[in-house]
This record gives C-alpha cells, structure tokens and sequence, in this order.
C-alpha cells in the first residue's frame, strides 16, 4: 500500500513539473498566458478595474501571449517588467503594434513599424513608461536593481476587444 503512494505522488510530482512548460495561468480564469521560455513568467494581478500583468524573464529576452478568455480588458491594463533594462519592447493584437526603446534619460515609443514618426502625448496610443524600484518609487537609473519598468496600455489598443496581445521584449542587460 504504502508503495503504490509512494508511485502515486511521484506520478502527481512528475504530471505538475510537465503540466508547467510554457504556460502560466493566472489565478483569474479570463487569461491563458502562454511564454515563450519555459523560465519565464507572468504574475497576474486583477482588481477592480485593473489587471497588472508582471513579467519576469532570467533570459531577458522572450514573448508571451496573453489571451482573454471570456469577458473583456479591464479598464487599465498595467505591464511591469522586472528587468534591469527595455532595449526594446513590443505589444500587438490584430489591428495595432506599439514599440518602445527606454534609455537612461528618456524613452521612444512609435506604433507599427514606423519608428521613424515617433508618438507624442497627443497620441491615443501614446503611454506613459515609468521606471521603479521594489519599493515602486520611481527610479532614475538603469541597469534597475530589484526594480521595474511600468506601462500603461492605452485604451486605444483595446478597441473591439480584441481575444489577445503579445507582447515581445528584450533587456539590454540579458544574460
């Protein structure tokens, strides 16, 4: 008897470490989040009218898609990347994409593949980027220790509620 529990939880063990690959599941069921890096991770947080999407990826550069389920985006959709630098950052559905590169002084945003014609504020895609530390006041310098970069995605790359993003980034301090 004892055996065969013994085979039984090493069964449960070896099913949860397979099951995990690529995916995380939010807590919520209105996401599947799928990574490109079995190491990667997204930590979701839902309140009442904001979803916090915290990304942490040890190889610093990656992907994941984000799918809704059922229902539609909160409000105000918040990613954080907890790296120590955004070289280059990425989110798209089916009608729009939105770039940003973040330096130590300042930060470029353009949509689509034009990077040529940056966003300003004036722009309905245009999004705030915010550097953090663990604590979550603002940061003035990169390489960011036990820190992150924040974003806001604007209302207007939710329109028509689309089923899914993706998000593509790379940290300019990778491993």
């Amino acid at each position: 008897m004892i055996a065969i529990f013994d085979h039984l939880a090493i069964v449960a063990v070896i099913v949860s470490v397979l099951s995990t690959g690529c995916t995380n599941t939010a807590e919520d069921p209105r996401f599947q989040i799928t990574t490109k890096h079995d190491n990667d991770k997204v930590d979701v947080k839902v309140e009442k009218d904001k979803t916090i999407f915290s990304v942490h990826s040890p190889f610093g550069i990656s992907q994941t898609d984000i799918e809704r389920t059922h229902g539609t985006w909160s409000d105000i959709v918040v990613l954080r990347w907890h790296l120590k630098g955004l070289e280059n950052f990425k989110v798209s559905n089916d009608k729009v994409t939105l770039h940003a590169a973040v330096s130590s002084h300042d930060f470029r945003l353009w949509k689509d593949d034009n990077e040529d014609s940056p966003l300003d504020s004036k722009s309905p895609y245009w999004m705030e980027i915010r550097m953090a530390g663990n604590d979550g006041k603002s940061q003035k310098t990169i390489p960011l220790n036990d820190g992150y970069f924040e974003m806001y995605l604007p209302k207007a790359s939710f329109e028509g509620n689309p089923k899914s993003i993706t998000v593509n980034w790379i940290d300019f301090y990778r491993n």
